[in-house]
């Protein structure tokens, strides 16, 4: 480890539950009819990334939508904290990857991607070959094209699993990649030795 940025506590599986359970509390004692709140139930399009398309073939076509509020969606998935924890699935089935606590952890990470890429004026998209061969969770992409790739695990620990579509994508755009992290549940953030960035999720409500 190269740096260290945060003494935060690591955001285990319990805690992230609760930050998902208050959230949304506070959105439903909020708002008189939640169900009908435009702020609270805006559904994040994500289309896929085609600024390169000459250099990225076969990108998928269909976007990846999420809630915009995550505490929200389960809250409405009538799912608790022990269910969450447990990986216990919650409303209807539907083809998911990973478990439901995985899914709402990174809709809350896309969430607040989002509000710091707004802010600069850039704007955040998902990256999927179509044959799903290769999949980036968020490309953040500037006005003049060039791009963050992140990476969403609900985990402390990052592994070279984690990262192999980075370095993809570092091979296939090159300089146009400015950067490319894992977003983590730890506490610490640093630069791996192969150049990958690891940062706790907490730094992006810091």
């Amino acid at each position: 480890m190269e740096h260290n940025y945060s003494n935060n506590e690591p955001l285990t599986a319990a805690s992230t539950c609760s930050v998902l359970f208050n959230a949304a509390i506070s959105a439903i004692n909020s708002a008189r009819d939640p169900i009908s709140s435009t702020e609270a139930l805006q559904s994040v399009a994500q289309k896929p990334s085609n600024q390169y398309r000459n250099r990225l073939t076969r990108l998928a076509a269909s976007p990846v939508h999420q809630l915009a509020d995550p505490a929200l969606a389960a809250r409405l998935l009538g799912t608790d904290v022990d269910a969450l924890v447990d990986g216990v699935d919650a409303g209807p089935a539907v083809p998911r990857d990973g478990t439901l606590l995985g899914a709402l952890f990174e809709s809350l990470v896309t969430l607040s991607v989002r509000v710091y890429a707004q802010a600069n004026e850039a704007r955040v998209s998902h990256l999927r070959t179509r044959a799903d061969e290769r999949e980036i969770d968020l490309i953040v992409e500037r006005a003049d094209g060039r791009v963050v790739a992140l990476e969403v695990k609900l985990s402390a620990l990052t592994d070279e699993d984690d990262v192999r579509h980075l370095h993809w994508l570092a091979g296939r755009i090159g300089p146009n990649l400015l950067d490319a992290a894992v977003i983590t549940t730890g506490r610490e953030a640093y630069r791996r030795r192969d150049g990958i960035g690891v940062i706790p999720a907490a730094l992006l409500t810091a």
